[in-house]
């Protein structure tokens, strides 16, 4: 049964892939968000299980390591029905020297239906992408682009403040290096809100302030009227050379405690993509606070974005039927009314 709306609310996302959050529409952003808030509500059931994808194959290929993103994705695609793959790198066939391309055409014999992919170098994941048939979504490849934390991290926000535009947003951290940085800074201007960073400047990318952001170098400056403090972490895998003279000194200047804290509007809320270092990106005392951080937010809603990705990328596998409708028409109906509406 298909819910009234959702025949027309398939077209809110028409891309064969999901490689990053720059080129998205305004309204392809709201579509993705809105039909995740249906998953938020069947992951909280007693019965998560979904036979929406019961036939289709997702392989989880992760070049680098990974425990939330990975296992956020697993549970996604095993919660809609799919048969699920995690390809361990570390024992594949590029330790014997087979090249990405290779690896590609050789999944794509075994026709999977959807690839996930993470990689250490930027732009891989869309050469993969132009060499299968599959749909291929962008678990993070390098310094680019990671999606999915994009979205949910805007899920958040939205289901916390009621609205991403005019809200004032701080993302602060280790900026150059930061995939998430990236894809939020264009997710979060697409959707109108004013998004300011800062960093050292040795954490900076050149020209940032080209991505239409607030530069900033002192924390307490940047964090006036905030709606929302976005911490980062310090990608020491990333660095080749020194960036911070040291953890210590990083934590006096640009860590999150409780007297930076204060410039931000006495409701803003925290967030951090994880893992986090406690004591060198934020305080251990704000991370754990219930009224203002919603770092566990973050990963509920990573899970609820994951499964409406996989749904959206998988519709025409499907004969263009949303999950939301086969899963309950009541809910179904609500986001087909949303979508309708145009909210």
């Amino acid at each position: 049964m298909t819910a009234p709306g959702l025949a027309a609310a398939n077209l809110g996302y028409a891309h064969r892939h999901l490689l990053g959050i720059e080129g998205l529409s305004a309204d392809e952003i709201s579509f993705l968000l809105d039909l995740s808030e249906n998953y938020v509500e069947l992951s909280r059931r007693g019965n998560k299980k979904t036979a929406l994808l019961r036939g289709l194959t997702i392989i989880n290929l992760f070049f680098e390591s990974s425990t939330r993103t990975r296992t956020s994705f697993e549970l996604a695609g095993k919660r809609l029905g799919a048969d699920v793959i995690n390809m361990s790198i570390a024992w594949s066939s590029i330790k014997k020297g087979e090249t990405l391309i290779d690896t590609a055409m050789t999944l794509n014999a075994m026709h999977p239906d959807v690839l996930v992919v993470r990689h250490p170098d930027s732009g891989a994941v869309k050469l993969l992408s132009e060499k299968v048939t599959c749909a291929v979504i962008n678990a993070g490849d390098g310094s680019h682009e990671h999606p999915t934390q994009a979205l949910l991290d805007g899920l958040t926000i939205r289901r916390r403040t009621g609205r991403l535009e005019g809200l004032i947003v701080a993302i602060c951290g280790d900026i150059l290096h930061s995939r998430v940085a990236r894809s939020n800074i264009h997710l979060l201007g697409i959707m109108g809100a004013r998004v300011r960073v800062v960093a050292p400047p040795t954490l900076l990318p050149a020209a940032v302030e080209r991505l239409g952001v607030e530069v900033f170098f002192d924390m307490k400056e940047a964090l006036k009227d905030c709606d929302i403090v976005m911490m980062l972490r310090l990608q020491t895998e990333r660095m080749h050379g020194t960036f911070v003279p040291s953890t210590r000194e990083y934590f006096r200047f640009y860590g999150l405690d409780a007297d930076k804290l204060k410039a931000a509007k006495p409701d803003a809320s925290i967030m951090h993509p994880g893992p986090m270092n406690r004591g060198i990106e934020i305080d251990s005392e704000l991370a754990d606070d219930i009224d203002r951080s919603l770092i566990r937010e973050q990963v509920e809603m990573g899970v609820a974005v994951r499964m409406a990705c996989l749904d959206a990328l998988t519709q025409d596998l499907r004969g263009h039927n949303l999950a939301v409708a086969a899963v309950d028409p009541e809910v179904g109906a609500k986001v087909g009314a949303k979508v309708g509406s145009g909210s």
